[in-house]
């Protein structure tokens, strides 16, 4: 009867006696900061900075910020192992690399794409094949 496993076969120990890793001070502190960066994101969505991809840069910074607090404070990665920090980056920095290089090829399709353009007139005997997109 000493021994702690279930039938199951599970511990029943919890480990609900061990306190939170970070203090409230801190969490309340990071969830200030992101709702403020919250702010900043929709009022930078309002403000036309000339062009879009500086627009686009903007809100990736921001957003990159904000997922940085997210995984430090309340993933607790600051207080884990430095491994486990190092695998999630790895992960980042490589979602990152694979939607960069589809995002490098989108150039060169973008001419051939008609976004439901309601004047346009097909030139070529290969655009005159396709039907034309009508808008919703």
């Amino acid at each position: 009867m000493s021994d702690p496993t279930h039938e199951s076969g599970y511990d029943d120990h919890t480990h609900s006696d061990m306190g939170h890793v970070a203090s409230k001070r801190v969490l309340l502190g990071t969830w200030g900061t992101l709702m403020v960066l919250t702010i900043v994101t929709v009022t930078a969505s309002r403000v036309d900075f000339g062009a879009s991809e500086l627009n686009l840069l903007i809100a990736m910074v921001i957003a990159v910020i904000k997922a940085t607090l997210v995984c430090l404070f309340f993933m607790h990665l600051k207080y884990d192992k430095l491994f486990h920090s190092v695998v999630f980056v790895s992960a980042i920095l490589l979602a990152t690399l694979f939607v960069s290089f589809a995002l490098m090829d989108s150039n060169q399709y973008q001419t051939d794409v008609y976004w439901q353009q309601k004047d346009y007139q097909p030139t070529s005997d290969v655009d005159k094949s396709y039907p034309v997109l009508q808008p919703y």
